[in-house]
C-alpha cells in the first residue's frame, strides 16, 4: 500500500475565507497555512481549535493575513505548539504584517485577541528555509521530506512539496506563472504526475488582460486624476502585493520625471522596505542581474516617500498618490483617508485586489457602487479628569494585589524549600512570620528569606532548623570535568522583540521610531467612536494586481502537471465546481472538492515496500560509473530477514538473460559533431540526423513528458543492413552505458 494521505479543510473551501488545511501523511499532521480575515472572526477558527493540539508541523505559504494571520491567536488560545516552517521573506514580512494589523486595530478599538508579545512568541517557532532546501522531519515524521519551492504572487511565496517513500504531495495555492517586475513565476509546471496536488480555484473564472495593457491603464488613470488636482488612494496590504505597485510607480515616475508626490503609508513602511532591500536573491532574475552588474538596488526608492502617520501627508498640500494599508478599508490609514477623500469628485480610490467578503472594500467594488456608506470613525484619546483618577486607582489596586500575591508565593516557596529540614522537637526554632527590629537581624537577610531567631523554648508551627538558610551550589561532573550547558554560550538571534528599543531605522531595528514609540506609549487612553454616513462621490476603479494565474492558465498548468489525484480548495462555490468539472474531463479522473471539516482519503493506489539490500548480494554487484553516480543491473530474489523485513538476496540459481539496457541521454547536435569527427558525412534534415548515404537517426516521443526528470523518448536507427549501418550503430551505443 502507498503512503497514506488524508486532507481535511479547516477553513477556506467553497468560499473565499482564509486558508487553513490539515494534511496527514502516514499519521503525521501538517497544518498547511493558518489564515484569518481582517474582521478577525473567531468563529472561523472553531474547526482549527478542535485539532490544534494534534498538529505536528505548520507550513506557511505566503506572508499575508489570509495565510498566517491566525498564528498568534492559535498558539496563545487554541493549544497550537508545533514547529512552523516558512521562507525567510515570509517570516520577516509576515511578522511586520501582523505588527501592522495589531497597531492599526489598537488605535481604534480595545483589541485583545493577541498582543505584540503573542506575535513575537508565535514567530519564534519559525524555522526558515531557502527555496529547494530539503528538510528532513524527525521523530514521528521520520522519512518525510519537505521543501519550499517558488510560487510567485508574494515575495518568498511558497509551493510546498511533501515527499514520503518517493511520492510527492504538492500544496500550491495562490501561485503565479507570470514573471513580474519583482518576482519570478512559479515552478509548479516542473512537476509531472505527483501523487497528490492540492490547489485553489480562487481565480478559476477570471481572465486577465496582458500585463502591459493593464499597467498602462493603471498609470493613465492615476495621471488623469492628479492632472485635474485630485488625490489617488491605493488601499494596499502591508508587505505583499504593494511591492509590485511600488516598483511600477517608481519606474514610471522616474522615466517621465513626474513631480507629484507618492507616499507609502503604514505603521511599518520603512521597516518593510529595509527588509525588502536585503531580499534581492528571492526576487526576479532581472532585479538580481541588475544589482550584480550595477549594484543598483531596485528598492532604493527616490520617488516614493515612506511615512508612518497621516500628518506627513500635509507637507504636500496639492495632489498626491498614497498607498495606505489596509487593503480591506476595515482599519488603518486607508480607512481614514477614504473617509476624508470620498466626497471629492476629483479624487480616485483604486483597488488593486478583490476586497475580502463583508469588508468596506468589497462593498465599494460592487456593481453599481453605493452612493453612500456608513462607517465607524474611532480614535484613541488620553484619559483626563475623573476617568484618569479612576484608572490610576484601579491600577494601584491591581499592583497591590499582585504584590500581595507575590509575597505569599515567596513565603510558600521559602517554606517548601527548607521544610524538609524541619526539626519538630528542637526547642530553638526560626519563625518566619515574626520579625523584631534588630540591627543584627536586618543585615542577615538572604535573598527573599527574612528568617530571624526567636527567644524562648516554644516550638512554633513554622519552625525550622536553628540556623540561617544555606544552599550549596553543586555542579555536575563527568570524566572530563564540570558539565557545561551549551545554551549558556549561544549568541541569540536579534529577534524583533529583543530590539524594539533599537529604533535607528536600519536592519538592526525592526520598527520605525514612530511605530516603536507608539508601542511603548503607556499613556492611559480610551477609544471614542462615532457613526458617519460618507457620500461616495469620488471615482472608484478596480484593476487586477493580485499576482495570481488566471483561469485559462490554471487549467493549462493542471493539464501539464497531470496529478494522479487532485484536491481543490479556496474559491467560490461556482469557481470550485467549474474547475472540478473541467479537471474531471481534461486533467485526471480523481478530483476532490471536500466540504469544511470533511476528511478525504487520497492515499496513493501504488503499492510501495521497503526492502533491504543484503551484504551478500551487494558483494556480487559490479557497478559502472555514470557521471556522479554508480549504476548496476541486479538480479535478486525477495526474502525476509530475522526482523521480518523484506530483503533482496542473491539468486539461488543462475540469473535469467535480459536485454541490454542503455542508460544515458543523446544530444543530436553533439552526436552530429562526433560522427563528423569520425569522417562520416552527416546533416540535419526533416527533424532527423542523416548519416552517410542511407542511415537516419531520429528521436521519437514527447519531450515534455518526463519521468524522474528524463524525457520519455526513443532513438530510432533506420537504414539498410550494411557496414556503414553497423559502424554508426556502434558509435551510437558508445554514447550510452550498457547494463
Amino acid at each position: 500500500m502507498g503512503t497514506s494521505v488524508q486532507v481535511t479543510p479547516l477553513c477556506g473551501v467553497y468560499n473565499e475565507n482564509p486558508l487553513s488545511y490539515l494534511v496527514s501523511i502516514d499519521g503525521f499532521n501538517f497544518l498547511v497555512d493558518c489564515g484569518w480575515n481582517d474582521h478577525f472572526d473567531t468563529s472561523l477558527l472553531q474547526p482549527l481549535s478542535r485539532v490544534a493540539s494534534t498538529v505536528d508541523a505548520v507550513l506557511i505559504s505566503h506572508s499575508d493575513t489570509f495565510h498566517l494571520g491566525a498564528l498568534p491567536y492559535a498558539m496563545k488560545q487554541l493549544g497550537l505548539s508545533a514547529p512552523i516552517y516558512a521562507t525567510e521573506p515570509v517570516y520577516r514580512l509576515g511578522l511586520l504584517t501582523m505588527y501592522d494589523q495589531y497597531l492599526s486595530r489598537k488605535q481604534v478599538s480595545e483589541f485583545d485577541l493577541f498582543t505584540l508579545d503573542d506575535i513575537d512568541s508565535a514567530f519564534q517557532n519559525v524555522t526558515r528555509l531557502t527555496y529547494s532546501q530539503n528538510h528532513y522531519m524527525s521523530g514521528k515524521g521520520e522519512g518525510i521530506v519537505i521543501a519550499p519551492l517558488v510560487a510567485g504572487h508574494l515575495l518568498g511565496g511558497t509551493t510546498w512539496r511533501i515527499t514520503k517513500d518517493g511520492e510527492d504531495v504538492i500544496y500550491a495555492v495562490d501561485f503565479n506563472h507570470r514573471k513580474e517586475r519583482h518576482l519570478n513565476g512559479t515552478v509548479l509546471e516542473s512537476f509531472v504526475r505527483p501523487a497528490v496536488l492540492i490547489t485553489d480555484a480562487f481565480n478559476a473564472l477570471n481572465n486577465q488582460p496582458p500585463r502591459r495593457q493593464r499597467d498602462q491603464e493603471f498609470l493613465d488613470a492615476i495621471e488623469r486624476t492628479v492632472n485635474v488636482g485630485g488625490n489617488v488612494l491605493l488601499p494596499v496590504d502591508t508587505a505583499g502585493r504593494v511591492l509590485e505597485l511600488i516598483l511600477t510607480l517608481e519606474q514610471h515616475w522616474t522615466q517621465k520625471q513626474l513631480s507629484t508626490p507618492i507616499y507609502f503609508l503604514s505603521y511599518v513602511s520603512s521597516s518593510t522596505i529595509d527588509y525588502v532591500k536585503s531580499f534581492l536573491e528571492w526576487m526576479s532574475d532581472s532585479i538580481a542581474k541588475s544589482f550584480e552588474h550595477t549594484r543598483d538596488n531596485a528598492f532604493l526608492l527616490r520617488k516614493i516617500k515612506l511615512v508612518i502617520n497621516k500628518s506627513a501627508l500635509e507637507e504636500a498640500p496639492g495632489p498626491k498618490v498614497v498607498m495606505a494599508s489596509m487593503a480591506s478599508l476595515e482599519a488603518g490609514f486607508s480607512h481614514d483617508l477614504f473617509v476624508e477623500w470620498a466626497a471629492d469628485p476629483k479624487n480616485l480610490v483604486m483597488f488593486t485586489e478583490r476586497g475580502q467578503f463583508g469588508t468596506l472594500a468589497r462593498i465599494l467594488q460592487s456593481d453599481p457602487p453605493p452612493k453612500a456608506v456608513k462607517v465607524t470613525m474611532s480614535r484613541r484619546v488620553p484619559l483626563v479628569g475623573e476617568e484618569l483618577a479612576a484608572y490610576e486607582e484601579e491600577q494601584n489596586r491591581i499592583k497591590r494585589e499582585e504584590a500581595l500575591k507575590a509575597t505569599l508565593v515567596k513565603e510558600e516557596e521559602s517554606k517548601a524549600s527548607i521544610g524538609a529540614e524541619v526539626v519538630t522537637n528542637d526547642p530553638m526554632a526560626v519563625d518566619t512570620n515574626v520579625t523584631h527590629p534588630s540591627s543584627n537581624a536586618s543585615g542577615l537577610h538572604s535573598g527573599a528569606f527574612k528568617d530571624v531567631l526567636i527567644d524562648g523554648f516554644v516550638t512554633t508551627s513554622s519552625s525550622v532548623a536553628p540556623m540561617f538558610p544555606f544552599y550549596e551550589n553543586t555542579s555536575e561532573w563527568d570524566d572530563f570535568g564540570e558539565v557545561i550547558n551549551p545554551d549558556d554560550y549561544v549568541v541569540k538571534d536579534d529577534n524583533m522583540e529583543q530590539s524594539l528599543m533599537h529604533v535607528d531605522g536600519d536592519l538592526n531595528g525592526k520598527l520605525d521610531e514612530g511605530s516603536a514609540n507608539l508601542i511603548l506609549d503607556t499613556t492611559p487612553s480610551k477609544v471614542e467612536s462615532s457613526e458617519l454616513t460618507v457620500q461616495v462621490k469620488c471615482s472608484l476603479l478596480y484593476m487586477d494586481f493580485e499576482g495570481r494565474s488566471d483561469g485559462r492558465s490554471i487549467k493549462s498548468i493542471l493539464a501539464h502537471v497531470a496529478p494522479l489525484k487532485l484536491v481543490l480548495v479556496h474559491g467560490s462555490a461556482e469557481a470550485t465546481e467549474h474547475l472540478k468539472q473541467h479537471c474531471l474531463k481534461h486533467v485526471c479522473p480523481q478530483v476532490y472538492a471536500p466540504q469544511l471539516e470533511e476528511t478525504i482519503d487520497v492515499t496513493s493506489d501504488l503499492c510501495a515496500y521497503k526492502v533491504q539490500l543484503s551484504e551478500k548480494l551487494m558483494s556480487q554487484v559490479l557497478f559502472k560509473k555514470l557521471g556522479d553516480y554508480e549504476i548496476a543491473w541486479v538480479d535478486a530474489e525477495v526474502g525476509k530477514t530475522e526482523n521480518d523485513m523484506f530483503s533482496l538476496l542473491p539468486l539461488s540459481g543462475p540469473a535469467p538473460p535480459h536485454k541490454t539496457v542503455l542508460v544515458g541521454d543523446l544530444k543530436m547536435s553533439d552526436f552530429k559533431q562526433f560522427l563528423a569527427s569520425k569522417g562520416i558525412q552527416v546533416e540535419f534534415g526533416g527533424g532527423a540526423l542523416r548519416c552517410g548515404e542511407y542511415v537516419t537517426i531520429r528521436k521519437v516521443g514527447d519531450a515534455s513528458q518526463k519521468v524522474g526528470g528524463a524525457a520519455i523518448q526513443q532513438i530510432v536507427l533506420e537504414g539498410p543492413l550494411s557496414e556503414e549501418y553497423y559502424k554508426i550503430r556502434e558509435y551510437l551505443y558508445s554514447h550510452f552505458y550498457s547494463l
